[in-house]
């Protein structure tokens, strides 16, 4: 099968497990984009005509790096995302992702230090548009959003999310929940879904009480 022998030439080129690594961390995009571009610069390294003194070495790896360069073409990009999916451990042994969007700098890096060392995998985001692109390839299990960001809001991003994903948890956080403009979009969010807010500022203890509360439930 086309996917395994990838596999195998990966694993042989030294790649399959960063390629897992990335996945993990990164997402598909992140995972294709490695591949493609590690196996056209050991396409340059491995030339036969740069190694003479290695010759014979050089012409075997280009044989099997132009095999994986084929594999790549004829393989789907879903099928290879597929395989690093697959990889990967199984769901309940796996970190809770936590994608935290946040336009404030300073808060960004917070909540990240705050959520990894509380033992969670976590992504950042600086508005919701790049909100919405984190959240395809990092699939996270909780948005921890600010509401109010510039380009896409947070309930914005949120009901573009639940497009596809209707029950994706979500966590709230501002200083500006009073904003009227807002506040009626807001309050039907929660009524409908139940998500929890946190006002700014607030005590690292009560944020974390009510994300692990709410990743719990």
């Amino acid at each position: 099968m086309d996917i395994t022998e990838l596999k195998n030439e990966l694993t042989y080129l030294g790649l399959f497990d960063k390629a897992k690594e990335i996945y993990a961390e990164l997402g598909a995009s992140a995972v294709l984009s490695y591949i493609k571009s590690s196996h056209r610069l050991l396409s340059k390294v491995y030339h036969p005509d740069l190694n003479p003194d290695n010759m014979e070495k050089a012409k075997m790896t280009q044989q099997r790096l132009n095999r994986v360069g084929q594999l790549i073409k004829d393989i789907r990009d879903d099928e290879i995302v597929e395989l690093f999916r697959s990889e990967q451990p199984e769901e309940e042994n796996r970190k809770k992702r936590i994608l935290v969007v946040e336009d404030e700098f300073g808060l960004q890096e917070i909540f990240r230090d705050i959520f990894i060392m509380e033992g969670y995998d976590v992504r950042i985001a600086v508005d919701g548009i790049d909100g919405y692109e984190a959240y395809k390839e990092f699939e996270p299990d909780l948005v921890f959003t600010d509401v109010v960001m510039p380009k896409m809001n947070g309930l914005e991003l949120v009901k573009k999310i639940r497009e596809t994903n209707p029950d994706i948890k979500v966590i709230y956080i501002s200083g500006f929940f009073g904003i009227k403009r807002l506040k009626k979009d807001l309050d039907e969010e929660i009524m409908k879904y139940g998500c929890p807010t946190l006002a700014k500022p607030c005590k690292t203890s009560d944020m974390l009480q009510v994300v692990n509360d709410y990743l719990a439930d």
